[in-house]
Order: structure tokens, then C-alpha cells, then sequence
């Protein structure tokens, strides 16, 4: 329930948002929304739509609202905003078990949180931006009713009419309006912290590949000496102590333990030979470690130099 919410989200926003605010935006609200489907959906029980909808599509909205690279102005966007994440959660949750619940409750929270969401969106000077529409306040009593006889009519007893109107209102209006506020406070607040590591990516594009092939290099050597080290072993024995019931793992762990010069390992080198080969190994992987780090990072100095220029000559 939590892995179908988070991707259709995730991917939604992200296709949404696209190169405006970053795509790792719509993946970060997308994993933050997976997570709370998946927490709330465990600590209720049974197919929880009704506490599981509302503060969900809340946290989406506030966390879309906050990091996005525009606020929300009005109801209309409210309504637009409100009708698109409803149709990312509810496309998710549709292949669940059971899932037409969490479809329908999707569909009932769209015009409430558009309300909210519209009320609590206003200009510098803390004026709202517009009036909300007559269709969606006359819909608000017109979802309650409706909400309220189904609660009435759930397969458990029959309910008062009295609970089942607070346990709706409280559903649809007292519970999602604070997620919604402290999702996009949180968000307005992480959004300038969160540059910091969009403005690395340009570095990482860089140096994922001569990083890669630096980090494939230093696990060849492990691989290699693990390799001699077990055939050492095997044509004279008695070479390493607590390797009589060596496999490849253990002496993979053994040469990688050696190659960091961290006595952790169970295996010990005991004849001369022995210490020899692990001495060499580390003289490798120091050596790949300080010179071909070097070498790598001096010859990609220049690109970072000029993306370093490039950010100052636009100010970021």
C-alpha cells in the first residue's frame, strides 16, 4: 500500500514539476507520502480509507505547497492541486486489496481540501487571494451528509447519527487542516537546505564515473589477494590461522579487513609468506587509494572549476 502510494505520487510530481523545482522533489514528497501510507495503514486496522485518505493527501499538499517553486494561489489552483494528488493517491491505492475505499476517498477529499488549502494560501500582505466558489462551499455539506450516512452504514454496527457526523467532520475537516499547516511550514523551511544538495548534483554528474571506476578498482585488488590468500592456504596450510573452514566470503572479508589494515577478521596470517602477501596488499591499496585518487581528482579539476564559474556568473 505504502511502495503503490509513494510511486504514483513520486512519479507524478516528478513528471509534473520536471526541470522547474528538480526532479528529486516529486521523489522526495513521493517517498515522505509511501512512508505515512505505510505507518498509518499499519497502526489501523482493517482498510483503513477513512483514517488513512485525508492526512495523507494533507501531507501531500502541504509538502507540494512548501517546496514547490511557486505557492498555491487561490482556490482555483487549490482545486487543481487538490484533484491531481487525489488522482496520484488514488491511482496507487486502485491496485490494492480493496482498493476502491481508498479510490472514493480520494474523491471526497478533493473539494474539502481545496476549501482549506484556498483559505490558508495568502498574499505578503495576508490577504487571500479570492473568494471561495459558491459550488465548493455548497459541496462541503453535501460530502458531509454523504460521508456520514456511509459511516452509519459500514459493515460494523450501526452508528448514531450524532457520532458518525463528528467522526466525518473530524475525518474530513479537524484532521487534515494541521497536517497540512506543519507540512508546508516544514517544507518552506528544508526548501533553502534542500538547494544545497540539488546544486551538487552538477559536481556528482562529473565524478560518479571516475569515482566508479576507482571504487571497481580497489574491489579488484580485494577479489585478487582473496584469491591468492586462499591458495596459499590450500597448497600450504597452516599459513593463516582460523581458516580451516574457510569459504570465498570469509577470505573476501579477510582481504577486505587487510586491505583497510583492520585486525577485525578471524583469519590470521601466521607464516612469513603469509604476512608477506598481506603486506602487499596493503601497499596496493594505499597506493590506489593516494595516487589513482589523486590522478582522478586532477583531472576532473577543471570541470569542477568551470562549474564552479558557471554558478558564480549566475549567482546561485
Amino acid at each position: 500500500m505504502g511502495a503503490l502510494a509513494g510511486l504514483t505520487v513520486g512519479i507524478g510530481l516528478n513528471l509534473r514539476m520536471g526541470r522547474r523545482n528538480g526532479r528529486s522533489i516529486g521523489i522526495l514528497i513521493g517517498s515522505a507520502v509511501g512512508v505515512a501510507t505505510a505507518l498509518i495503514a499499519g497502526l489501523v486496522p482493517g482498510n483503513p480509507w477513512g483514517a488513512l485518505v485525508p492526512p495523507v493527501l494533507a501531507l501531500s499538499i502541504g509538502l507540494t505547497d512548501g517546496l514547490g517553486e511557486t505557492r498555491i494561489r487561490g482556490y482555483r489552483e487549490a482545486l487543481a492541486e487538490s484533484a491531481l494528488l487525489s488522482g496520484l493517491l488514488g491511482a496507487g491505492l486502485l491496485f490494492v486489496r480493496d482498493g476502491l475505499g481508498g479510490v472514493l476517498g480520494c474523491a471526497f477529499m478533493i473539494a474539502p481540501n481545496a476549501l482549506y488549502v484556498g483559505f490558508f494560501n495568502r498574499d505578503r500582505e495576508g490577504k487571500r487571494y479570492s473568494r471561495p466558489p459558491l459550488a465548493l462551499v455548497a459541496a462541503l455539506p453535501v460530502l458531509l451528509a454523504l460521508l456520514t450516512w456511509l459511516v452509519m452504514n459500514e459493515r460494523t454496527p450501526l452508528r448514531s447519527v450524532d457520532v458518525s457526523l463528528i467522526s466525518a467532520f473530524v475525518g474530513m475537516v479537524v484532521v487534515p487542516i494541521p497536517i497540512f499547516l506543519a507540512a508546508r511550514t516544514f517544507a518552506i523551511w528544508v526548501q533553502p537546505r534542500l538547494r544545497l544538495y540539488v546544486q551538487l548534483a552538477d559536481y556528482l554528474r562529473v565524478m560518479w564515473v571516475p569515482i566508479g571506476g576507482f571504487a571497481v578498482g580497489y574491489l579488484a585488488i580485494i577479489v585478487i589477494f582473496a584469491g591468492f590468500f586462499g591458495m596459499l592456504e590450500r597448497f600450504l596450510p597452516g599459513s593463516f590461522s582460523g581458516a580451516a573452514e574457510a569459504g570465498v566470503l570469509d577470505w573476501t572479508a579477510f582481504s577486505f579487513y587487510s586491505a583497510i589494515a583492520d585486525p577485525s577478521s578471524l583469519i590470521r596470517a601466521d607464516s612469513g609468506f603469509a604476512r608477506f602477501l598481506v603486506g602487499t596488499q596493503l601497499v596496493f591499496s594505499i597506493g590506489w587509494a593516494l595516487v589513482v585518487f589523486a590522478a582522478v581528482m586532477s583531472a576532473i579539476q577543471p570541470q569542477l572549476d568551470a562549474i564552479s564559474r558557471r554558478r558564480a556568473k549566475n549567482g546561485e
